[in-house]
């Protein structure tokens, strides 16, 4: 079958596979464009039918603009280390360098992390003062800057504000100046506040099953996700690199450079970009997401070959991506190799961040992890061996875990056994300025966090091992929530329960005393 026909048939079952209320993909080779699709509505309700002239939120592909902008403006950006510094007035350990925070290697907490720790509705207002006021409270770092890797979105909010502050231009004059209009992205701004964009469009939260719903975001958003932009803005930004891919100076030169971590180690995101493979092609990537919204983007510099995925629902646009990419490649279907259960179901802590890591073999015979934010599916390389977005492998008679991308290699510590209930009561996060509350309901312990932001809902908490619970929190300010909380129970010698250290993969290890 030749290549229209591959990606023709592709084309035609994404809106099916990845079902919702609507979406748009484009596929490109060098300059030309193959694929240029827009499906369904962009508000359902008024029939608002999607084009290719429709915004979409396009999420955390903002991150690499805010770069772009950072480099263009500030070509040394050490020399707004000062202005960091001052955006965290009590932090207590050095300061990450800035390009740190535009390589996820700051070591700060996620703020749509701690905002849940300090008591976040999850469809409460959050302003421009309360990033601030968060960001401004940091007293301590979760990692060494420079040494791993951990998502959070506020590097990117501080880059865009201290940018915007030096110039004394706004974020959406300087994208517009600077990115847009070289790039011939007519239709693209700085859409800041969270409810619908300018046209009508809007995003959906649900499924075919249950419905949907549209979503409510009432998030103030700048370098970190506030980009709207058609699909045709992402066409033209496509062709932008894929003119420019010869030219390490050009706007995307600049922020495609390979980058490392502290002690010499290639690192797989900088400047706003995922480098990694696909099929095996090397790509340079980004997805996003928002409640209501996905979307990916990559180029494969080798094949010169660029696919843009974008709904306003909750389906995966980097697996529809992938699949585009599949067709136009001919690759065929990946069959892993048959191997036994290698017996690791059960339940772990990652000792470097305090998580909990459950492991549960399925039916399929691929395993399923919990760890970050959400469930990942590891599938056999070899016997005892097993990857995805992590790997796992025995050595040493040990079960160990590594994620590249994290610069993280590390044996993992099984755990059992059930914790006491003895920790009602309420608990004092001084950095966050934020309280847990634990309470025991007929029987049943609850917990819910409160701090300036509001009070949370209370949430049942799971037992999981000897000292160690796990505390939901399932739906977020964001898109991507913390998911399950790790608590761990710190005691005195007597045996008294003292404090509770509270993490997860966004946010670790934040100590709470006992009131």
């Amino acid at each position: 079958m030749g290549l229209a026909k591959r990606l023709e048939r592709a084309l035609a079952e994404v809106p099916h596979r990845y079902a919702g209320p609507g979406g748009a993909v484009a596929v490109l080779r060098a300059d030309e464009v193959l694929a240029r699709r827009t499906w369904g509505w962009a508000d359902a309700e008024r029939r608002i039918a999607f084009t290719p002239q429709s915004l979409f939120r396009m999420c955390s592909i903002t991150k690499q603009f805010t770069c772009a902008v950072m480099l263009d403006q500030f070509p040394d950006p050490t020399v707004l280390q000062d202005d960091l510094r001052r955006m965290l007035p009590r932090l207590e350990v050095a300061a990450p360098e800035v390009v740190h925070l535009a390589h996820n290697q700051s070591g700060f907490r996620d703020y749509w992390a701690t905002a849940m720790l300090s008591g976040a509705p999850v469809e409460g207002v959050f302003t421009d003062a309360d990033a601030r006021a968060l960001i401004g409270r940091t007293r301590t770092l979760h990692f060494e800057p420079g040494t791993r890797y951990s998502y959070c979105n506020q590097n990117f909010r501080i880059l865009s504000d201290i940018v915007q502050e030096r110039t004394g231009r706004s974020y959406a004059e300087l994208l517009r100046a600077r990115v847009f209009n070289p790039a011939g992205m007519p239709l693209a701004i700085l859409a800041a506040e969270g409810s619908a964009l300018p046209d009508g469009t809007v995003g959906y939260e649900g499924s075919l099953e249950g419905g949907f719903r549209v979503a409510v975001n009432n998030i103030n958003w700048t370098g970190d996700a506030g980009l709207g932009a058609s699909l045709d803005d992402m066409i033209a930004w496509e062709k932008f690199i894929d003119a420019s891919r010869d030219d390490a100076d050009s706007l995307y030169g600049r922020i495609a450079r390979p980058v490392a971590f502290k002690d010499g180690a290639p690192a797989f995101y900088g400047f706003g970009l995922a480098r990694g493979k696909l099929h095996g092609q090397v790509i340079v990537s980004h997805g996003g997401g928002l409640r209501g919204w996905r979307s990916f983007r990559f180029y494969a510099p080798e094949t010169r070959i660029s696919i843009v995925a974008m709904f306003n629902h909750m389906a995966d646009p980097r697996a529809a991506a992938a699949e585009l990419f599949a067709a136009i490649l001919d690759v065929p279907a990946s069959v892993p190799p048959v191997v036994a259960d290698p017996g690791w179901d059960g339940r772990y802590i990652e000792p470097e961040t305090g998580i909990a890591v459950r492991l549960d073999m399925q039916e399929d015979r691929n395993i399923k992890m919990q760890y970050g934010s959400g469930p990942e599916m590891l599938s056999a390389v070899a016997e005892k061996e097993f990857a995805g977005g992590g790997r796992l492998y025995e050595k040493d008679g040990a079960l160990w875990m590594d994620r590249a991308v994290d610069h993280q290699s590390t044996a993992l510590g099984k755990v059992s056994g059930a914790p006491a209930e003895d920790i009602a009561g309420s608990y004092r996060s001084v950095e966050l300025e934020a309280t847990l509350t634990c309470v025991s309901a007929g029987g049943v312990l609850y917990g819910a966090f409160s701090g300036d932001l509001g009070k949370g809902e209370m949430q049942k908490l799971l037992p999981y091992a000897e000292d160690i619970w796990l505390l939901p929190c399932a739906r977020a300010l964001d898109f991507s929530p913390p998911g399950d909380w790790t608590v761990h129970v710190r005691r005195d010698a007597a045996g008294a329960v003292r404090g509770l250290e509270i993490g997860c993969w966004l946010a670790r290890r934040v100590a709470f005393d006992r009131v």
